[in-house]
């Protein structure tokens, strides 16, 4: 919709009439017309989409009319050739129907945008670009596109009809067999090869956008966020997100438009094959930005770890699909079909247990906050070693301090086991911050106090508290390197006085960085909590 004023005042007025017409009312729609002659065409479409619904009649308790007909009850309707007969499914802007295409009789489906008068440009736009991608398709397990046009000004076509269900809806009552499984993706991948082929990138494979026949055949459908890739102008502008968060390829979920191509429908394939595997998607958090931040920077969890039955060959073609790197990835869906066809026939596959440099990096992104803070344990204890080699540090300090950070390190393993294992996450992130918290405090008690450099370690508390993206986190790890800090002055001026002999005795210094660390915390704090709004809003777009 635009902003304008008088745009914004037609859709309000236009709502209204749709209200009342919902509320089985007769608006005076000759005195609308008088005085808003401009808004004809949208009461006409409005007129026609309230004939879809079945007459207005008191409810019994159960939702039924006094006809005992559904309130969804679209069945008799004519709609130009095709005779409706029942909704079989909704989403976004779009309804899907099961129609009579009455001069051939046969059975169809007929998608059409149900508030075709009040769609922004970009959603016709993207609904008159999937009949467009999808017309010009020919493949077996891929959707037939039977007819394409517009009634009385709503957009709609018709398509072959597929008796089942969505992959999703199977999901949903059980896990695969593998071999099905690796049979469904292997299929999949040969029609999304074909996509390929015809110069088209599908952008949304996941499994409720892929239908089950009786038989079990796997047919792709919905091309709304469908781009062609090769004679065609682009259809997204760079920095747009498109796409379904948990099924998304990096290079999709960072907006750069330059890189979507197919290896990102093959990104898309292992997503689905992980899902049939584990039984939830590679990266699936409480709200897109966790979702698309996990998408972006860190590795999925391997399958064997969540189904120690999965095949380990299987597992290798389900990451090669999830590489990071689109060039890490298989280099066509064909490509991908085939070794699904090696799997299921015993044989040597293309894709190559990754080496020992490749399985170090993705562990760092796998477990990037137990990898940052080990490496830094790391750093820290080498430091340590050398003073104490070198005589700076007696052997008692060096003791404690290797004690200290061995405990650290294990703990920090355990924390970490506590996050992976999901029901116990958010406990062991706030138990993590406190132990992160205390060894510091430990350390520097062990040190010079409030007179040691390590201090800084307190900003950085804080900072890193930031990368779980919840603003009750950072405000937690504020409160504790404020207390932890208090007892380092308390230290300072009560328990080791001498320390002021090495360091400026002065009580500002310490209210400044005090009031720095709860700057530093607000600062932060807001931040997070701008991305969050941000993370809301569009989810609910």
């Amino acid at each position: 919709m635009s902003d304008r004023p008088e745009d914004r005042e037609a859709f309000d007025i236009l709502e209204d009439y749709l209200d009342r017409l919902h509320a089985g009312e007769s608006p005076d729609r000759a005195r609308l017309l008088k005085a808003y002659p401009n808004l004809a065409s949208a009461l006409d479409c409005l007129d026609i989409l309230e004939s879809f619904a079945p007459e207005h009649g008191a409810e019994t308790a159960e939702g039924e009319r006094e006809t005992g007909s559904s309130v969804n009850d679209i069945a008799g309707i004519d709609f130009g050739p095709y005779r409706l007969l029942e909704e079989i499914g909704r989403g976004g802007m779009g309804v899907v129907y099961k129609a009579r295409q009455k001069a051939l009789d046969r059975t169809v489906a007929i998608k059409m945008i149900l508030a075709n008068h009040l769609a922004s440009h970009e959603h016709v736009r993207r609904f008159q670009a999937e009949a467009r991608a999808a017309a010009r398709l020919q493949h077996a397990n891929i959707v037939h596109i039977h007819d394409v046009g517009q009634l009385h000004g709503q957009h709609y076509f018709a398509m072959e009809f597929i008796d089942g269900a969505s992959l999703a809806d199977r999901i949903a009552r059980g896990p695969l067999d593998l071999a099905e499984a690796a049979r469904i993706v292997g299929l999949v991948a040969r029609a999304v090869a074909h996509l390929h082929e015809q110069g088209i990138v599908h952008r949304d494979l996941k499994p409720s956008n892929i239908l089950l026949d009786a038989q079990g055949q796997p047919y792709v459908t919905d091309f709304g966020l469908a781009r062609f890739f090769s004679g065609e102008s682009e259809q997204t502008a760079t920095g747009v997100i498109a796409g379904t968060p948990s099924y998304m390829s990096p290079e999709q979920a960072a907006g750069r438009r330059d890189d979507i191509g197919p290896a990102s429908d093959i990104y898309n394939l292992g997503a689905i094959l992980y899902e049939l595997l584990t039984g939830h998607p590679p990266f699936r958090e409480e709200n897109p930005l966790d979702t698309l931040m996990q998408v972006l920077s860190r590795e999925p969890v391997l399958p064997r770890d969540w189904n120690p039955r999965i095949p380990r060959s299987l597992e290798l073609i389900c990451m090669k699909c999830l590489a990071k790197n689109p060039s890490g990835r298989y280099a066509s869906a064909e490509a991908l079909a085939e070794d699904l066809d090696r799997f299921s026939r015993g044989e040597a596959l293309e894709a190559r247990s990754p080496h020992l440099g490749q399985r170090f990096l993705r562990w760092l992104r796998r477990k990037p906050a137990l990898a940052a803070r080990l490496g830094a344990l790391g750093a820290f204890y080498v430091v340590e070693t050398v003073n104490y080699s070198i005589g700076n540090v007696d052997a008692t300090f060096h003791r404690h301090i290797s004690l200290l950070v061995l405990l650290w390190a294990i703990a920090s393993v355990i924390f970490q086991k506590w996050i992976d294992s999901r029901r116990w996450s958010v406990p062991a992130q706030f138990g993590w911050g406190m132990l992160d918290s205390a060894v510091l405090l430990a350390v520097l008690l062990l040190a010079d106090g409030a007179a040691s450099s390590l201090v800084v370690g307190y900003p950085l508390l804080i900072v890193g508290s930031s990368l779980w993206f919840r603003v009750r986190f950072v405000t937690f790890m504020t409160v504790l390197s404020l207390l932890s800090y208090g007892v380092l002055i308390v230290d300072f001026y009560v328990w080791r006085p001498q320390l002021q002999a090495r360091f400026d005795p002065s009580l500002n210094r310490h209210v400044i960085f005090a009031l720095s660390l709860v700057v530093l915390g607000l600062i932060v704090a807001h931040l997070v909590q701008r991305v969050r709004d941000l993370s809301d809003y569009f989810g609910r777009k």
